[in-house]
């Protein structure tokens, strides 16, 4: 199973094994990671999961669609061209090792 690191606001790292095709959000909120807040669990709809992924994972993870790309324009803390959503993000083989800093306001 694919490992992904959080960086909590505080600094704070967090390091977790996934399950294959499970979300960084989905991840995070079952092992009580501080900052991913969820809101609308997983639905694209909140932008309360916001994250900044490490830019060596950036073309593994790729771009986001359409609707996440508007979600991130409203998101609390500005976005920036590693901003994904962690509910978009799936975790497979090729992300093991994945590191991905949560922003520090979500809501």
């Amino acid at each position: 199973m694919p490992n992904v690191t959080y960086i909590q606001p505080d600094g704070k790292e967090v390091t977790i094994e996934a399950r294959d095709g499970d979300s960084v959000m989905e991840t995070a909120v079952r092992n009580g990671v501080k900052g991913i807040i969820a809101e609308c669990g997983g639905a694209c709809a909140c932008a309360t999961c916001h994250v900044f992924v490490d830019e060596a994972f950036m073309g593994k993870v790729g771009e986001p669609g359409p609707l996440e790309d508007d979600m991130l324009d409203g998101s609390a803390e500005e976005r920036n061209a590693c901003s994904r959503l962690s509910c978009q993000i799936k975790m497979n083989a090729d992300l093991d090792g994945l590191r991905v800093r949560i922003a520090s306001e979500q809501v």
